[in-house]
């Protein structure tokens, strides 16, 4: 546990506070719940702060990225691009010329054109560049976490056009296909939910590899893997992810424990979301109409991640019991904008 005191006295506050060897046992678990030899790409959507990519690298991520600000905290961090996937429908000619320009050969294609650019952008860098196929399953499981396939999306070909369209398609020539990427649910804490949604990925990348002709050689199976954030409470532990994983590959792709393809994972509140505390301090303590009201030097105005979509996120949070002497007070924490209190 830091010493907040101390920090608080040195740095001041408002202040993140990030704690490394939460990241490594976050790292570790994952690395456990998943098939051996599977690579994990961070998500730097979840928290781009460098130290906190710089570490993840150190202890094997790779890193996926969807927005020329990620990958500049990619390049701010000292990483190589070479182990950076680029994803997202959204990309514009600047992004793709600066992901390339920078070194980043691997790309999530969403869609016919997304490819066409990507490979117009190569050949405009006179490089070659591979490209996954993201998929939107026909079907989802269904279950805990927000369903990101099954149903109309902006993410990846929808299974049905992909199957009808693919064999009249010409990849562009700076651009070879390696296989597909699926990311059907997030933030799941229900493990036998996330085992059914990857499951049924691998079999319908199977089925994909041979009915278009595709060398299946790399699966991005996603994340989905859960994490509390601005609540109290821990990660899920995925005790029986790893075994019903493997029975799945064995059963849909039999060479995958020879590399054949080579398998990987996304997360990314899941590794960063509980080793950050933000530390604040009482700045002010008044009585209003009968009510107690310990005013904050931050609040809601910290976790501004939802914060152009008009919606506030509930909030728990408390004191940290630092030993002190005296009688408990029960008062409203409220930050310095005209916000909701955040905890009673």
């Amino acid at each position: 546990m830091p010493d907040f005191d101390a920090i608080a006295e040195r740095y001041g506050t408002p202040a993140y506070v990030y704690d490394l060897n939460r990241l490594e046992q976050a790292y570790d678990d994952l690395v456990r719940a998943l098939p051996s030899g599977s690579l994990i790409y961070y998500s730097l959507k979840a928290n781009p702060h460098a130290a906190l990519v710089r570490h993840l690298g150190g202890l094997g991520a790779r890193l996926e990225v969807s927005s020329a600000g990620e990958l500049a905290a990619v390049l701010a961090a000292g990483q190589s691009c070479q182990n950076v996937l680029y994803t997202g429908p959204g990309k514009t000619p600047a992004e793709r010329g600066g992901a390339l320009a920078a070194g980043v050969r691997l790309f999530s294609a969403e869609s016919f054109a997304d490819m066409r650019r990507i490979g117009a952008a190569a050949d405009r860098h006179s490089v070659h560049v591979d490209c996954l196929l993201r998929v939107n399953a026909p079907d989802a499981v269904g279950g805990s976490g927000l369903r990101m396939t099954g149903t109309s999306s902006q993410f990846g070909f929808d299974y049905e056009q992909l199957t009808a369209e693919w064999s009249a398609f010409r990849p562009p020539a700076t651009v070879t296909v390696r296989g597909f990427h699926f990311f059907p649910v997030t933030n799941a804490r229900d493990e036998a939910t996330l085992l059914d949604e990857m499951t049924q990925n691998i079999r319908c990348a199977a089925q994909l590899s041979q009915r278009l002709g595709i060398p299946l050689e790399l699966l991005d199976l996603g994340g989905g893997f859960a994490a509390p954030y601005a609540v109290p409470g821990s990660r899920p532990r995925y005790v029986a992810l790893r075994a019903g994983l493997r029975k799945a590959l064995d059963k849909w792709l039999p060479e995958w424990d020879k590399g054949r393809p080579s398998l990987s994972f996304e997360s990314g509140r899941y590794l960063v979301a509980d080793c950050g505390t933000l530390l604040a301090s009482v700045i002010d303590v008044k009585e209003s109409r009968g009510r107690t009201f310990a005013v904050l030097d931050a609040g809601l105005n910290a976790l501004g991640g939802l914060s152009a979509t008009g919606r506030l996120l509930p909030v728990s949070v408390g004191p940290e019991d630092t030993g002190r002497p005296g009688p408990p007070i029960i008062a409203d924490l409220v930050g310095p904008l005209c916000t909701p209190p955040c905890s009673r």
